[in-house]
């Protein structure tokens, strides 16, 4: 935060304190020349107005509030950059918050994860955890905390995340697969060729790529196209265009597109290219964690 909006937020939070503070005392004068609990001349339907005083018990809990808050603002953050005599953060607090719940809870997913038999230290097999409905039902609930903002709550994704139930894989769809991929992220790049190809050559290749999926093109064009995609696609998507999981390049013939599949988008993927990145989740979850994760949704793919 800069000075001058740390000390504007200083100014409006203290100001506001004292202005209630000047604006009780100047309500606890006397200055109508009325004298205490007298008639100030006014009535209405019967009511008439005294001037009696603001209720003292009314008055000290008005200043006792604004001292309050004056306390309250010497102990924690509120004036600007000021962090607070007691240091406190809600990033602290929410890390106790997470460190606690790990604590109490670190027992239960060590128990869905390993062996009895090797008294809770070596893992079971993925395979076995995707079976296990209690580990599923917890894994599904670890999803829906970390995961569903992406991919949806039902893991079917969303334009540019990826559809995590129709076994179609872009880094591999093992349970070691899976799990790397939750574990350490993964990060696709899938360059600009415009400036390299031109508007001509993109169209061409565009055409082929329709093509790939069953779609009806003209002929020639996607000849050409053909031409153009071994020379500078195939390096990644293959010669076949079937893709390659090591690299995270898609299989172009499949019918399923991460990013849409119509003409004007894969041109538009083409042209300007797409970036696409899968947070590491092993620093935020742990491997207890990422292993339900991992049961759960290998479990979607189980048939």
């Amino acid at each position: 935060m800069s000075t001058f909006w740390s000390i504007w937020i200083t100014v409006i939070t203290l100001g506001s304190i004292f202005g209630c503070l000047g604006l009780l005392w100047m309500c606890n004068k006397n200055d109508t020349g009325v004298k205490e609990g007298e008639s100030m001349g006014h009535s209405f339907d019967g009511i008439e107005e005294l001037n009696n005083p603001l209720p003292t018990w009314w008055k000290y809990l008005f200043i006792f509030t604004c001292i309050g808050g004056f306390i309250y603002f010497a102990l924690y953050p509120g004036l600007g950059a000021y962090k607070g005599l007691l240091g406190w953060t809600s990033t602290n607090e929410y890390q106790r918050e997470v460190s606690s719940a790990d604590d109490k809870y670190a027992a239960v997913f060590n128990k869905l994860v390993k062996t009895e038999e090797s008294n809770f230290t070596e893992y079971r097999e993925i395979t076995d955890i995707a079976k296990d409905p209690e580990a599923v039902k917890v894994g599904q609930r670890l999803f829906l905390q970390n995961c569903s903002q992406c991919h949806g709550s039902d893991a079917r994704g969303a334009k540019g995340f990826p559809n995590l139930t129709d076994n179609n894989w872009l880094y591999g769809g093992t349970t070691t697969d899976i799990k790397n991929t939750i574990m350490h992220g993964r990060n696709g790049v899938m360059p600009a060729w415009l400036s390299v190809l031109g508007d001509k050559k993109v169209d061409l290749v565009t055409t082929y790529v329709v093509g790939l999926s069953g779609r009806r093109v003209n002929a020639r064009d996607e000849a050409a196209g053909k031409e153009i995609f071994l020379q500078t696609c195939a390096a990644c998507h293959g010669a076949d265009a079937k893709g390659m999981t090591m690299l995270g390049a898609p299989n172009l013939t499949d019918k399923i597109w991460l990013y849409g599949g119509s003409r004007k988008t894969i041109e538009q993927t083409i042209k300007y290219g797409r970036n696409g990145a899968m947070p590491t989740w092993s620093k935020i979850l742990g491997e207890d964690k990422i292993t339900l994760l991992t049961g759960y949704v290998y479990s979607l793919n189980v048939k």
